[in-house]
């Protein structure tokens, strides 16, 4: 039998950026990576699930595998197509149903992960929390293209203690690149001071009227002070002005400091994710 699973390729693009829109906070990522151009640039990554001609789920399946309005039926074709692939793959994340549907159909071929974190709460705000009357910081700002080497140690920092592993082994020049992408257009967000990165966020998606914040980090020496409230309400301020109308993040369910900031900014739970880490 001709499996419903294919490539999708560029003529594609617009029905595939459609069914991310069903729901842009949790298909911000992969659409934004459409938007990119992956389709014409990485053939291959973007797996498309059809029944009687019509899109009916997506996958992305590149460093990070990532289903899009995938069903049950979507998520075992997909699974069978990719299965012994794992080696290329750093992580599965998306929302809990469709991850946890994946995972069960891939865990006996890919063997036991690092780690998953089953809940990660979805959150989005569509609101400015200064209009709201939340304080905002006004040290935040865009990055500039001269502080991309000031903003490589503070995202290694935070990514380090995120993932636990550093995000390079020996040069930095790959992980540079891609932070200063970020920088170059305008999706890094900064409190310097004296030379120094003492907060940063990131916009690491934004498509279909979203941007996905991630990356948020506020230097070790600082925490505890009352300041991550302002600064995150700072940030979110200028990703509604200047980036997408809708912001969105998704936070590790124990990180209860964290989701206390989110809430005081005005974001709000709109679902869940899971991350599978291999």
């Amino acid at each position: 039998m001709t499996s419903p699973v294919r490539a999708l390729a560029v003529t594609d693009r617009d029905e595939a950026l459609e069914l991310c829109a069903r729901n842009p906070a949790a298909n911000v990522f992969v659409a934004s990576r459409i938007e990119e151009g992956a389709l014409r640039a990485a053939p291959g990554s973007l797996l498309g699930y059809r029944v009687d001609g019509e899109l009916r789920g997506l996958v992305w399946v590149s460093a990070n595998v990532v289903p899009v309005e995938c069903d049950e039926e979507a998520l075992a074709a997909v699974a069978t197509r990719i299965r012994r692939w794992h080696r290329g793959c750093a992580s599965i994340f998306g929302p809990t149903e469709q991850v946890e549907g994946l995972w069960e159909h891939l865990a006996p071929h890919w063997g036991r992960p690092r780690a998953i974190r089953w809940r990660q709460p979805l959150m989005v705000t569509t609101d400015d929390p200064g209009a709201a009357g939340v304080p905002l910081d006004p040290r935040v700002r865009p990055a500039t293209d001269a502080e991309v080497d000031l903003v490589l140690p503070a995202a290694a920092a935070m990514f380090t203690d995120e993932i636990g592993y550093p995000p390079f082994h020996g040069s930095s020049r790959g992980y540079r690149s891609l932070i200063a992408q970020l920088v170059r257009e305008g999706h890094t967000f900064v409190w310097v001071e004296d030379g120094e990165v003492l907060f940063k966020a990131d916009v690491g998606s934004a498509s279909i009227g979203a941007a996905q914040i991630q990356g948020v980090w506020l230097h070790p020496r600082l925490r505890g002070q009352g300041l991550a409230t302002p600064l995150m309400a700072a940030t979110t301020s200028l990703v509604l002005r200047d980036v997408a109308p809708l912001a969105s993040l998704y936070v590790n369910d124990f990180n209860a400091a964290a989701r206390a900031t989110y809430r005081a900014v005005g974001f709000h739970e709109v679902g869940s994710f899971t991350t599978v880490l291999m």
